[in-house]
């Protein structure tokens, strides 16, 4: 699949810093990454993307999602996600909208979604690596668009986006969480206020 991605701002990584007061104070804004072509609005409210038949490994996304204090969990955050299959093909007409959700955070900035790890295409004569779009808002403040990507991927370093130096936070490792085979990526998601 070939597709021409358009770009939208880059922000940079937040730090994060010890005042006079003992108090954490900092700019922890989750960077930016391209929306692509393949978003469609109002994706199903579902926390698992898992169905009869599905192809892949499956994955547990987790995460809280942060103001820009770095410490105050945001409750009725929008979290939307979005990605192709393990053949490098998205979902962009069917009713039943594949590998595309959207949740709400819980009291304690707490979200999660049920998927697979997604395959790859090819973006001109490169591939893409494994990615997942995120689409997040929350009231008060901006609206975030991103992407994760996953540690050991040999197409990173060559792909425009995931090998910016401000992709690096979002470059996150599978973890096997249980004794039965399950995997997690731990993703979470710091917004800066209007």
């Amino acid at each position: 699949m070939t597709s021409s991605l358009a770009a939208f701002s880059l922000s940079a990584f937040g730090r994060v810093s010890l005042d006079e007061g003992d108090k954490f104070t900092g700019d922890c804004e989750t960077t930016n990454d391209i929306l692509g072509p393949f978003y469609r609005p109002k994706a199903p409210l579902r926390q698992s993307l898992v169905y009869k038949g599905l192809k892949g490994n499956r994955i547990n996304i987790v995460g809280q999602v942060y103001t820009d204090d770095c410490k105050t969990k945001l409750e009725d955050a929008l979290v939307e996600i979005w990605h192709c299959d393990t053949e490098g093909e998205y979902d962009n007409e069917s009713s039943e909208m594949l590998h595309r959700a959207r949740w709400v955070t819980n009291k304690k900035g707490e979200y999660s979604f049920k998927t697979i790890l997604p395959g790859k295409y090819l973006n001109g004569k490169l591939y893409r690596p494994s990615h997942i779009h995120f689409r997040v808002s929350c009231e008060g403040h901006q609206e975030l668009i991103s992407q994760i990507y996953f540690a050991g991927d040999p197409h990173i370093t060559e792909d425009p986006w995931a090998s910016q130096k401000k992709a690096e936070h979002r470059i996150l490792a599978v973890q096997p969480v249980d004794i039965k085979g399950g995997l997690e990526v731990s993703f979470d998601i710091f917004l800066k206020k209007k």
